[in-house]
C-alpha cells in the first residue's frame, strides 16, 4: 500500500499575485510516491490529479491505442479526464477506453454551442458517445467574446440547458473555459460557476499580462481552477515543422517542459491539462510525478524567460 502524505496550508491574507509562489495557500494536497499529487477542486469536494487527460490525446487513435493511453494515465494516478465535441473523434474513442474506469474518474466535457437548443443537442450526443449517464463537469467551451456571454445568459441561451441538466442529474458541476480575460471576468460576474479552465502559462503571464487578474478573481470566489497551456512556448514561427496536435509551439525539451509545468502548478490551481500530442502527454506524466513548487530563484528565472517570449494571449485583447 502506498504511503500518502496530506498537506493543508494555512490561508493567508496577502494578495495572490504578490505572494507567488503562493505556497499553494489553503489547498488540500495528497502526496503519494510514484503517483500524481491530488488537490481539492474549489468547493466541489472533489480531489483531482494535478495533471488531467485531454481528449485530444486519443483523437484519431485506434481503439487499442486509445485504451493503452488511458491505461497509462490511470497508472500514473490521473483521475481527471476532459473532452469536447470539437476534438474530432475524441469522444468516440475516449468513451470505450474510459468505460472500465468510469466510476473512479472525474469526467469533464464542454460545448461551444451558445444557445439552449444547440447545447442540449451536444450534451445528449456527448453522453451517448462517452457511454455515461452523467458528466461530472459540463463547461462552456472557449468563451472569448462578450457577445457570447450575452447570448449564453440571454433568452434561450446555453445557461438554460446547464441549469436544467443539473436538475435532471445529467451534470454535477457547471464551469467554463475562456480564452480572454474580458470574457472570463464577465462570466464570473454573471454566475457562481464551480470551475474555470483558463491558460496559466509563464509567457502569457509575464509577457501578456494574461492570467493574474483572472486567477485572483476565481480564487476570491472559491472556484476550482483548472489550467491550460502550461507547456506552451509561443505561436508557431512561420515555416516551422509542426508537432501533431499542437496549434502552438510547445516546450518539448524535458527540462523546459518541467519548468513550464512547475510554473503553472506552483499557483493555487487544481490541475493542468498537458498538450494533446500523445508523446508530450506521456512526458508530462513522467515529469508530473516528481513535481515540486518553484523556489524563489526559479521564479525569477521564469519571469525573465517568460517576459522575453511572444505570448499566445494578451490582455487587453487585441482587435
Amino acid at each position: 500500500m502506498k504511503r500518502r502524505h496530506f498537506v493543508k496550508a494555512t490561508v493567508g491574507t496577502a494578495p495572490l499575485i504578490a505572494c507567488f509562489p503562493a505556497d499553494l495557500l489553503g489547498m488540500y494536497r495528497e502526496l503519494s510516491k510514484g503517483s500524481l499529487e491530488k488537490r481539492t477542486l474549489g468547493k466541489t469536494g472533489e480531489k483531482l490529479s494535478i495533471l488531467g487527460f485531454g481528449g485530444v490525446v486519443v483523437k484519431d487513435a485506434t481503439p487499442k491505442q486509445a485504451s493503452d493511453r488511458v491505461k497509462e494515465a490511470i497508472n500514473f494516478g490521473v483521475n481527471y479526464f476532459d473532452v469536447a465535441p470539437t476534438y474530432g473523434d475524441a469522444e468516440i474513442k475516449l468513451g470505450p477506453a474510459l468505460e472500465p474506469y468510469r466510476k473512479d474518474v472525474f469526467l469533464a466535457c464542454k460545448t461551444t454551442e451558445r444557445t439552449k437548443a444547440g447545447s442540449r443537442k451536444e450534451l445528449e450526443q456527448s453522453l451517448k458517445r462517452l457511454r455515461t449517464d452523467h458528466l461530472d463537469l459540463y463547461q462552456l467551451h472557449a468563451v472569448t467574446k462578450l457577445e457570447d456571454v450575452k447570448t449564453i445568459f440571454g433568452p434561450n441561451g446555453a445557461m438554460e440547458t446547464y441549469l436544467e441538466a443539473k436538475k435532471e442529474g445529467k451534470i454535477r458541476f457547471i464551469g467554463f473555459s475562456a480564452h480572454s480575460v474580458e470574457a472570463a471576468m464577465a462570466l464570473m460576474d454573471r454566475f457562481d460557476f464551480d470551475t474555470i479552465l483558463f491558460p496559466i502559462n509563464f509567457a502569457t503571464w509575464h509577457a501578456g499580462n494574461f492570467g493574474p487578474q483572472v486567477l485572483e478573481r476565481a480564487k476570491e470566489k472559491g472556484m476550482g481552477i483548472l489550467a491550460l497551456k502550461s507547456m506552451a512556448r509561443r505561436p508557431w514561427p512561420e515555416g516551422a515543422k509542426r508537432i501533431p496536435k499542437c496549434w502552438y509551439e510547445p516546450l518539448s525539451d524535458p527540462k523546459e517542459a518541467d519548468m513550464g509545468l512547475r510554473f503553472t502548478l506552483s499557483h493555487p490551481i487544481t490541475a493542468a491539462l498537458p498538450p494533446g500530442n500523445e508523446d508530450l502527454f506521456s512526458m508530462a506524466l513522467r515529469l508530473g510525478v516528481k513535481f515540486k513548487p518553484l523556489n524563489s530563484g526559479e521564479v525569477k528565472a521564469m519571469k525573465e524567460k517568460g517576459s522575453a517570449e511572444i505570448p499566445l494571449f494578451k490582455y487587453p485583447m487585441e482587435g
